[in-house]
């Protein structure tokens, strides 16, 4: 972490009504924070970026007491940026993005159950590629080598498949979810004839 106190006394000096614009003590400390996250390469250009944050941003803290975390969050956005895009085409895992799914699940198997005939209605390269990524469990770099596409192409098709398919189960079915987005719940709406039961 910064030091608190200094940072306390570089924030309070530049807080909207401070006399005296502590710049180069404040770059000090994020030289600091920043170092001890990222390569020495980088870290200038870092701070050069949430140093230009926090000025145009600094009018708009109405609190002097929360110029400390506002000056924290705003580093570490522009890190977070940052490191965003020194690795623009990473695909994240699933694991990354959500908690595992608990197979055993009574609410998940009956919707898995559902799912197949539902796939099969999808538009050909729609199809395949949920086939593919979700249902033989292929990353989408594999699936896109197994077709020859480029892997942009089938995360766009995996993208619009996904949203495909869930417009299609919605018709069929409420599915109601926790806060983690499990599934938690089923139930047939009632003008509807899928097998979803």
């Amino acid at each position: 972490m910064l030091r608190a106190g200094m940072l306390r006394m570089t924030a309070t000096a530049l807080a909207p009504n401070g006399a005296d614009l502590a710049w180069d003590s404040l770059r000090s400390e994020l030289q600091r924070f920043v170092a001890r996250r990222v390569p020495a390469p980088d870290v200038e250009d870092i701070v050069q970026e949430s140093l230009l944050r926090i000025h145009r941003g600094l009018s708009s803290v109405r609190n002097q007491g929360a110029v400390v975390g506002w000056i924290y969050q705003v580093t570490r956005n522009a890190l977070a940026d940052h490191l965003r895009a020194a690795r623009p085409s990473e695909e994240l895992a699933d694991t990354d993005l959500v908690e595992p799914i608990d197979p055993d699940d009574a609410a998940f198997k009956r919707l898995a159950s559902c799912i197949s005939p539902f796939v099969a209605m999808l538009a050909e390269p729609y199809r395949e590629a949920i086939e593919l990524v979700e249902l033989r469990g292929m990353t989408q770099t594999a699936a896109a080598a197994a077709l020859g596409v480029p892997i942009s192409t089938m995360k766009s098709r995996v993208q619009r498949g996904r949203a495909q398919l869930r417009e299609l189960l919605e018709r069929c079915c409420a599915i109601d979810l926790d806060a983690r987005g499990h599934v938690v719940g089923i139930t047939r709406r009632t003008t509807s004839t899928c097998s979803c039961d």
